[in-house]
């Protein structure tokens, strides 16, 4: 079987990207899924993004990671808005579904904006904290974000602190503007990222209900690029959560399996 693929990226966080509204692709085959992700022996990417069709919205959005478990993705979210943008499916708002529910979304030019779930409680604890944006995420602030093994750290306590489910891992420092910088592990990656959209959601929400930002407006600046987080907080829940920021076409080329 061929099928033609496209490449995204958002803020260095890169898929692969396959219009499936036919039922071409075998789903059910994770090595393949794998093998596309690598990067030495395949396209080369932290995941690859199915667009579906569906009775309930505009399109379904099946994001696995590279080594094809599934899970909710931020800046995979934002890039299939701007891939169903460039097939014609949407044009500057949509309403889409995922695996933890339907999503708003709206696009302008390279910049999509990108509503996640609400979230209800953020667990603090002394050296971190710990929260769900879609996928579970470790917040941790350190002194120098710079110097902190990421992919050894990283593993350590998706490993150890949280067994076999596992989480997602996100190292954050205070940035002189006010913004934050942060580093993240990706659960289903294994690996460091360029960017995390899940990630930046959770180091958002953490640091405001830290004290850390009294704003409502956060910026994230991660190794791929900035990316904005809002959201609305009331009680110590937060709801009309939005993540914004670039998400572009890469490149397309065609796959045989």
């Amino acid at each position: 079987m061929k099928a033609e693929f496209y490449k995204y990226q958002g803020t260095g966080n890169d898929f692969v990207m396959i219009d499936n509204r036919q039922d071409i692709f075998p789903k059910n085959n994770t090595k393949l899924i794998s093998q596309l992700c690598d990067r030495r022996f395949g396209i080369g990417a932290d995941g690859l993004i199915l667009l579906e069709n569906d009775k309930l919205s505009d399109f379904i959005m099946v994001y696995y990671n590279s080594d094809g478990s599934q899970s909710l993705c931020g800046n995979g979210g934002r890039c299939a808005v701007a891939f169903a943008h460039f097939l014609g499916m949407i044009d500057k708002e949509t309403s889409f579904n995922a695996i933890d529910g339907l999503h708003y979304a709206s696009i302008d030019g390279d910049i999509v904006n990108l509503k996640m779930g609400n979230v209800d409680e953020v667990k603090e604890k002394p050296t971190y904290s710990f929260l769900d944006t879609g996928s579970p995420h470790h917040v941790q602030i350190v002194e120098d974000l710079e110097e902190v093994d990421v992919k050894r750290v990283g593993a350590k306590l998706r490993y150890g602190m949280y067994g076999k489910t596992g989480s997602n891992i996100n190292f954050v420092s205070e940035s002189k503007d006010g913004a934050f910088n942060a580093r993240t592990y990706e659960r289903g990656v294994e690996d460091e990222t360029l960017s995390c959209g899940t990630g930046v959601t959770a180091v958002a929400i953490a640091m405001h209900k830290m004290g850390k930002t009294e704003s409502n407006t956060v910026f994230i600046n991660m190794p791929g690029g900035k990316l904005t987080v809002s959201f609305d907080t009331q009680n110590g829940s937060y709801s009309n959560i939005f993540l914004k920021g670039p998400a572009k076409q890469v490149f397309k080329g065609e796959v045989e399996w």
